[in-house]
């Protein structure tokens, strides 16, 4: 069985990096994760899809992600503006970068979820590291929301993917967000 993710959110506020840190965090846990992007042209503010699977090679597709039972929201006021639980599967899971308590979260998507976590990542991120790039807050949620994912493979996949000055404030972060997610199941 392969664990479909989806990633939502805008240029500039990790999305890709995000879903890459998944796959490497995947492969500390020797599981099979492939992690890609969409996006028009690069640019900061513009919208961003990421996808990761997680789970055997031989199941895995290169395709998008149609049907994820997992949903990665970035962006604030993105549920809002669209749609983005298209295609999200019934029951399925949404960790959400908010300062919206989960009641209020959850009336925001149209789907019916199981598990809904919201975080302040952007908050965090800017109190951490001094940006407002949420990605490593949601990745710390979304190990705490879903049990994917170990914090100890997240913390190494953190400091592969970032050189020694920015990984700690990332992995910073990314506690922060294991610690501070509001996990709602329904």
């Amino acid at each position: 069985m392969v664990e479909e993710i989806r990633l939502h959110g805008m240029g500039g506020q990790g999305v890709v990096a995000c879903g890459e840190l998944i796959a490497i965090a995947a492969s500390y846990e020797d599981k099979f994760c492939r992690a890609f992007p969409m996006y028009g042209s690069a640019r900061r503010g513009a919208p961003v899809l990421a996808f990761a699977q997680i789970g055997r090679e031989d199941e895995a597709t290169r395709s998008m992600i149609y049907h994820p039972e997992y949903l990665l929201v970035l962006d604030p006021p993105m549920p809002e503006a669209m749609d983005i639980t298209q295609g999200l599967q019934d029951r399925g899971v949404i960790v959400y970068n908010t300062t919206k308590t989960p009641a209020e979260a959850k009336t925001l998507f149209k789907k019916d979820i199981r598990k809904l976590g919201v975080v302040d990542a952007t908050g965090i991120a800017v109190d951490v590291i001094k940006r407002p790039i949420p990605n490593t807050t949601i990745l710390g949620a979304f190990a705490k929301t879903t049990g994917l994912l170990k914090m100890d493979s997240i913390f190494k996949a953190i400091e592969k993917r970032f050189p020694p000055r920015l990984a700690e404030p990332n992995k910073e972060t990314a506690q922060v967000g294991y610690d501070r997610v509001a996990v709602e199941e329904y």
